[in-house]
């Protein structure tokens, strides 16, 4: 006989990835024999640089296989310390950056560590999927403010200030953001900041994790640059996974008030004990070394997007906006929903297009945005090629 478990209601309405769900599907399908493109996952296709694989090595032949401090090793939060100071003009002491596995971790220790059952956290759709169940697991309300790629996702400054209003504690910002590719522009940062000062028991959380995928000239900023006098209201997340092509090294990073990073490892202490002590040797060799491997990979993005997203807008019925970086295409496909009313909405056209046409997409109402499918550029151009033709035939 079964056991019957009863799961903590905290974990009600708690879902797996819907990335790594389609993934998963698009796998077990080109498996079964079927020709799948999958352009689902949020990870880069290139090999993490020669040179942090060999410090890695390097790093397991000399023995530092062992436990690390809990916030992580010195010597990589000094690397940490000086990314901050070169790229972005921020100073932080040792003390005050943490070391977790993986970005999103981050994000959930700073939750865990900082919101209180009836609290409230703010986020802007479209917004990456972890976001809300992040938020919910800290027993905390998690409030969504539209917004919308007709103005390229510009924050509504009046609807912005009535959201931060008490009870809220919490405001996330992802630039680039996944999923729509859009970075914030410095006016936009400026007004956020304003409203910002409005409201001094918000604290920002700056999701930074693409900043290194980014093009058309524009230098990245983000609200602790902008705005300096509100940098101890803000905690900047960041990591290796996305900029190196380290996504199954899992090193993420936060650096904001020592109070709260303390905290943050302290909870880190009793979870997970510490990162990974070969990959934060990695990591550090990550953020000395050369940037001419992250350089070729945005060149890279670059051309896939500049290849993708004018094909996707000769689709009648799609519209997408030209992102400032990332790799993603986020593609408004209401007008052709709404052509369509037999196709049951984003999931179902998402359903449709990788059983017609063995293409895998994300579907929009995963990010807060139902409507649209969200198509990932990290894969071979020869690939990108064969997807649109076949979305071409589908929508055709």
């Amino acid at each position: 006989m079964t056991a019957s478990v009863a799961i903590a209601k905290r974990l009600e309405g708690i879902q797996p990835s819907p990335t790594l769900a389609i993934a998963s599907l698009a796998a077990s399908l080109q498996q079964a024999g079927r020709s799948i493109l999958n352009l689902s996952v949020g990870e880069p296709d290139f090999d993490t640089p020669a040179f942090v694989r060999k410090a890695a090595w390097e790093a397991m032949e000399r023995g530092l296989t062992r436990y690390t401090s809990s916030a992580g090793t010195v010597s990589l939060r000094e690397a940490i310390q000086t990314k901050f100071r070169t790229d972005n003009g921020l100073d932080y002491p040792v003390t005050s950056i943490v070391v977790t596995p993986g970005a999103k971790f981050a994000l959930y220790a700073l939750a865990q560590c900082l919101l209180n059952p009836g609290d409230r956290a703010v986020i802007l759709a479209p917004y990456w999927v972890s976001y809300p169940d992040i938020i919910r697991l800290s027993g905390a309300e998690c409030h969504v403010l539209e917004t919308d790629a007709r103005n390229r996702y510009t924050i509504d400054r009046d609807a912005l200030d009535a959201s931060l209003q008490p009870p809220t504690r919490l405001l996330i910002l992802n630039s680039p953001g996944n999923p729509t590719g859009i970075h914030y522009p410095r006016s936009q940062l400026e007004a956020i900041g304003s409203i910002v000062r409005a409201h001094p028991q918000v604290l920002v959380a700056s999701d930074d994790l693409y900043e290194k995928i980014l093009w058309q000239g524009l230098p990245f900023l983000n609200l602790a640059m902008v705005c300096p006098d509100l940098a101890d209201r803000c905690v900047v997340i960041n990591g290796v996974s996305k900029s190196h092509a380290m996504t199954g090294w899992r090193i993420g990073y936060a650096a904001g008030p020592p109070t709260l990073i303390r905290s943050m490892a302290d909870f880190q202490s009793n979870t997970v004990s510490n990162p990974n002590s070969i990959a934060q040797v990695a990591a550090e060799a990550a953020l000395r070394g050369s940037s001419a491997d992250v350089e070729l990979m945005v060149k890279t993005y670059q051309a896939r997007h500049d290849f993708l997203v004018p094909e996707l807008n000769q689709i009648d019925g799609i519209r997408v906006q030209p992102a400032d970086g990332t790799f993603y295409a986020f593609a408004d496909c209401r007008t052709y929903l709404e052509r369509n009313p037999e196709i049951d909405g984003d999931v179902g056209l998402t359903r449709a297009l990788l059983e017609q046409t063995g293409v895998a997409v994300v579907p929009g109402s995963a990010f807060g945005a139902p409507g649209h499918l969200r198509l990932s550029y990290a894969t071979d151009e020869k690939i990108l090629k064969t997807a649109v033709t076949r979305l071409q035939e589908y929508f055709d």
